[in-house]
């Protein structure tokens, strides 16, 4: 048990200090990332077809992280009998990928850049948006990653497909991601959770979707199914990339948002979900996006956002130590 440090050093409690994710280490030279998770933000909003704002999404977020910032040996999860996020995992915040107003490609080439460097730096990348838009460059980042490692699954949690081709001449808006995803040679399928009601994407995107491979669910389906079901229809032992829009969540209790979606997830629906994912497989790279707080002034939003990244982030990482000690526990 490591020492919790109770009565020694600052108490820093979450008001006190710079807001970095979680508190911890900001690291600005992005060729001196030496982690085992870096969080990146990706502050880019004009993807969005509504209402914009998730630009502050990246600010918010941390700031709301330092709620859990416990900073003395991990946080104990007294249903699971587990500490997550001990001091053994090592998270740095590097900052925020430059955006330049009105330009997407470049910005999109920004938030590339600082995936990548992560991916060379071994860590794995979380990264903060944003709207949805923002998936693009991060899959994209991945690609010299795949072509040693294999290719990636994509599970996208969200309330709409985000599988448009082209409209009006916009290819990489956020109505986007999963499209340009698919096309990827090294993304090997995609597992599609939480799509409901009227969605910005047409019949014909949906039959598309399904037709590259794409297994499709709506939140009722999803719980009728069940966890554990759902879980099954997911290649095991497969390298994932994770990305949740914050709008998969019911309004009524994430509606800091640009585009809400009634009859969403409620915070164990997901949860459980992505805790799972982490035993299944090996958890790559993750974003979390469309957390625009102007529209919820009591920042559950942000909360809720910072919370579920922090329990998955620890959910990884202590099944990673777990699946290595197995063998010697079989063993011994």
């Amino acid at each position: 048990m490591s020492d919790h440090g109770y009565k020694s050093g600052r108490l820093n409690l979450p008001f006190v200090g710079i807001s970095t994710f979680g508190k911890k280490e900001y690291v600005s030279d992005w060729d001196q990332i030496d982690a085992d998770v870096a969080v990146l933000g990706a502050p880019f909003d004009f993807g969005a077809q509504w209402r914009s704002g998730a630009r502050f999404g990246p600010r918010s977020v941390r700031e709301a992280s330092t709620l859990f910032s416990f900073g003395h040996a991990g946080a104990y999860d007294h249903e699971d009998d587990a500490t997550y996020l001990s001091s053994d995992v090592r998270i740095v915040d590097i900052g925020d990928a430059d955006i330049i107003h009105t330009k997407t490609i470049e910005s999109h080439a920004n938030i590339e850049f600082g995936v990548k460097k992560i991916l060379d730096a071994g860590a794995l990348p979380v990264v903060i948006g944003g709207d949805h838009s923002i998936n693009i460059p991060c899959i994209r980042a991945f690609e010299e990653d795949c072509a040693e490692k294999g290719p990636i699954h994509v599970i996208q949690i969200d309330a709409h497909l985000d599988f448009v081709d082209e409209r009006h001449g916009v290819t990489e808006g956020h109505g986007n991601p999963m499209r340009r995803a698919i096309e990827k040679e090294y993304v090997s399928g995609m597992t599609q959770l939480g799509i409901r009601n009227v969605s910005s994407t047409a019949k014909e995107g949906y039959d598309d979707a399904r037709a590259r491979g794409s297994d499709i669910l709506s939140v009722r389906q999803v719980r009728e199914l069940g966890v554990e079901a759902v879980l099954e229809r997911i290649p095991a032992g497969a390298r994932y990339y994770v990305t949740v829009d914050i709008d998969a969540f019911c309004p009524s209790i994430a509606s800091g948002t640009g585009t809400p979606s009634h009859g969403g997830f409620q915070y164990y629906d997901v949860l459980e979900i992505l805790q799972g994912f982490s035993k299944r497989g090996d958890v790559v790279g993750m974003d979390l996006v469309e957390v625009a707080p102007a529209y919820d002034p009591s920042e559950s939003t942000q909360i809720l956002a910072a919370q579920l990244l922090l329990n998955f982030i620890g959910f990884i990482f202590h099944n990673k130590k777990a699946a290595v000690s197995a063998p010697e526990t079989e063993t011994a």
